[in-house]
């Protein structure tokens, strides 16, 4: 499909209104939840029945929320803090499981492109430079909604203990800040019982 067709879909737009802006990052999320719902025969989950685990914190992710209904809210979309372009997708309903790793280079900058991040980082870039940057930011988007799904990840089946479902239970005081807070996160110390925060 043309990334421009793409861009235009209703799928796209609800990223873009949830991340606020188009970006080679949303983009990659975007291709990563297109190729784990159609793998594993899901829609977007209501309730629990996909489970995604990133194991990043970019853009990519906020699209992986808005199109596979995996939330933190819901106990179905787990962080893991290491740094990689790689999301691991699960169905309660099958079993199934698809693992997505990014290949290398797919969004390695050229020479240009890196200068450019680091003026408009840095808050350096000039008037000129923001208009250049945003062309190549367009460019890469859009070079990465035209990549095949085989051209952009290693994809892997796989199997994991899924997590257990969302506990709901009613909140209990922290008996030193009375902070109400989940039974299960509070630590029982000195004979109290006692939120993470004030241990």
């Amino acid at each position: 499909m043309l990334a421009e067709k793409i861009m235009a879909s209703e799928d796209f737009k609800r990223c873009e209104q949830f991340h606020g802006h188009v970006c080679p990052g949303l983009a990659i999320g975007y291709q990563a939840s297109k190729a784990a719902l159609a793998w594993l025969e899901e829609n977007r989950s209501v309730d629990e029945e996909i489970v995604a685990i990133v194991e990043n914190d970019a853009c990519c992710v906020d699209a992986i929320q808005v199109l596979t209904g995996c939330t933190f809210g819901k106990g179905n979309f787990i962080y893991k803090n290491h740094g990689k372009m790689v999301f691991t997708f699960f169905s309660r309903n099958t079993g199934k499981g698809l693992r997505l790793s990014m290949k290398p280079g797919v969004l390695e900058p050229d020479e240009r492109y890196r200068q450019l991040i680091e003026k408009v980082r840095d808050n350096k870039a000039t008037d000129k430079d923001r208009e250049e940057f945003a062309q190549l930011h367009q460019q890469r988007t859009e070079d990465i909604l035209k990549k095949s799904m085989e051209n952009l990840f290693t994809m892997e089946t796989t199997t994991v203990d899924l997590p257990p479902k969302a506990r709901m239970e009613p909140s209990e005081p922290c008996q030193v800040c009375g902070e109400p807070t989940m039974p299960s996160k509070l630590e029982l110390v000195n004979n109290k019982m006692i939120c993470r925060d004030c241990l």
